[in-house]
């Protein structure tokens, strides 16, 4: 198994083989736990009007994302993994438009499978990918907004290699190295309570549950479905 690292909006573009993109804070731990509370399937799309057009063809039930950190007009949910916990989505499909983790999917191209990642599903998903055995794994680290790397998606990358070579790290060496990058600091930051430090404690809780997130397209659209191991 060939392991490729790549980064941001361009990393996503070039990536090949089974593909993993990276959206720790907070997408991909957002949609986990919409999952963990009984979400059918996440439609990802970039924008935040493609969204609401869904949802107003009922082609979905609940608009979920951020611009900016922020819940866009029109949401029915911000991006934060912390209201989606006390969320009632279960059996309900959900649209979820991000500046990073959905707009990252919607420029996989040359994908043969995709899956969503973050720490909270790191083990599943290795295992999940494991099971395949695929020639090419590429892990994509999308950073903020997809245009600048940041420590999470990148130290969440450097995890999921480790895991995929049959290493284990140190949770909580990872974590404090997370813990110390300049994204994190916006979780503590009170003028930015749209950043709950309840998110980014929620987003280090390495291998929280034990399914992967597996994203394939469907009558033109990408949906992301829990995958069972």
């Amino acid at each position: 198994m060939e392991i490729r690292i790549g980064s941001l909006l361009r990393g996503a573009q070039e990536a090949e083989g089974t593909v993993i993109v990276i959206d720790v804070f907070r997408a991909f731990t957002t949609a986990a736990v919409a999952f963990s509370r009984g979400a059918e399937k996440i439609i990802l799309v970039a924008e935040v009007a493609e969204a609401l057009e869904l949802k107003r063809q009922s082609v979905g039930e609940i608009c979920i994302g951020e611009v900016g950190g922020i819940r866009p007009e029109g949401f029915d949910l911000g991006n934060s993994p912390y209201d989606m916990s006390k969320a009632d989505v279960d059996g309900k499909t959900l649209i979820q438009s991000t500046r990073a983790g959905t707009v990252g999917m919607t420029t996989v191209t040359k994908a043969d499978q995709i899956y969503a990642g973050s720490f909270a599903i790191a083990a599943a998903t290795v295992e999940a990918i494991k099971r395949r055995d695929p020639d090419v794994v590429t892990i994509v680290a999308m950073g903020s907004e997809g245009k600048v790397r940041t420590d999470e998606d990148e130290q969440c990358a450097l995890f999921l290699r480790n895991l995929l070579q049959g290493r284990e790290p140190d949770h909580d060496s990872v974590r404090n190295l997370v813990l110390s990058g300049y994204e994190s600091q916006k979780y503590d930051d009170p003028s930015q309570p749209h950043f709950r430090p309840e998110d980014k404690d929620l987003a280090l809780r390495i291998n929280a549950f034990t399914f992967a997130i597996k994203v394939n397209r469907e009558s033109g659209l990408l949906v992301a479905r829990r995958e069972d191991l």
